[in-house]
């Protein structure tokens, strides 16, 4: 019996919550919001399918669920020019909502940008396994990878890490095809403005996102073991310690069971490390 929450059911917490009682991945919710007349509209708009899966609103019941996805707080917007700059919004949030997952002990999915700081600090704060612990966003950054790559007949199994964000890192190396630097700078100008014509055009991102998050929850549940570009909490791979950052990572029922180190060329070293260095910078604000 899988019991999933979703902590913010808006846009991708409504759509995950939808799609997990759809599929048949979740036995049971725990659905939980804010804004208590939006929560209401959206479990009667999911109990309105027919599905029999039982949803609680009590937000106490998180902490006895084997996933819980952290989707609350202001999405992005046109005027939101990078998702670093959420930080400050978005984090009373994440301190509210911290109450639901102090004595949580399953895995912990973050969604909320900034995505990489908002998971270390939910890490940190509320005292989790690390482990336990994991940040969205890599799975979706190679897939906007992977039709850039098509675009450009491009082989190769599209791979991006580093953070969720302006500074992403799709791994041109292990490639099948070599690729110029001028080329791999106009791929990742492209990637780092891959969602804002979404964001334009609809108001926010909610198919890619919530599709990509299902699997992520799959993989957990069946103990996948499974390589996925994930943003974790590391302590030294890389090179790196103190934040969360996207790395392939891989996932099963206990959450992260293994980082790979990949070799990585020139390029991408350097911007890693301004990966590296930008988050890094995020998670120092936290106080945490």
């Amino acid at each position: 019996m899988a019991r999933i929450s979703v902590l913010g059911t808006g846009r991708v917490g409504g759509e995950v919550a939808y799609l997990a009682a759809v599929l048949g991945i979740a036995d049971e919710l725990v659905m939980y919001d804010a804004a208590s007349a939006f929560l209401q509209a959206q479990v009667l708009d999911l109990r309105h399918t027919g599905i029999d899966v039982p949803v609680s609103t009590d937000w106490r019941e998180v902490a006895h669920t084997d996933i819980c996805i952290f989707s609350a707080g202001i999405p992005r917007n046109p005027s939101i020019k990078t998702r670093a700059d959420l930080l400050h919004a978005n984090l009373p949030v994440a301190s509210e909502c911290g109450q639901a997952i102090r004595r949580f002990g399953g895995v912990l999915i973050t969604v909320t940008n900034p995505m990489d700081a908002n998971n270390y600090y939910l890490c940190r704060k509320n005292g989790l396994e690390p482990r336990r612990c994991i940040g969205f966003g890599g799975q979706l950054d190679s897939v906007r990878f992977g039709l850039e790559l098509k675009e450009h007949t491009i082989r190769g199994r599209p791979f991006v890490i580093g953070d969720h964000g302006e500074n992403q890192v799709p791994l041109f190396s292990h490639l099948e095809d070599p690729v110029d630097i001028p080329l791999r700078e106009e791929i990742l100008d492209r990637l780092r403005g891959a969602s804002m014509e979404i964001i334009k055009g609809k108001g926010g991102t909610v198919f890619g996102p919530a599709y990509h998050i299902v699997n992520l929850v799959r993989a957990i549940l069946s103990d996948a073991r499974t390589v996925l570009p994930c943003s974790c909490i590391v302590d030294g791979e890389y090179g790196t310690s103190g934040c969360s950052i996207g790395v392939p990572a891989v996932i099963g029922r206990e959450g992260v069971l293994a980082i790979e180190e990949w070799s990585l060329d020139p390029w991408e070293k350097e911007k890693f490390g301004l990966a590296r260095d930008a988050v890094r910078g995020l998670c120092r604000e936290l106080g945490v």
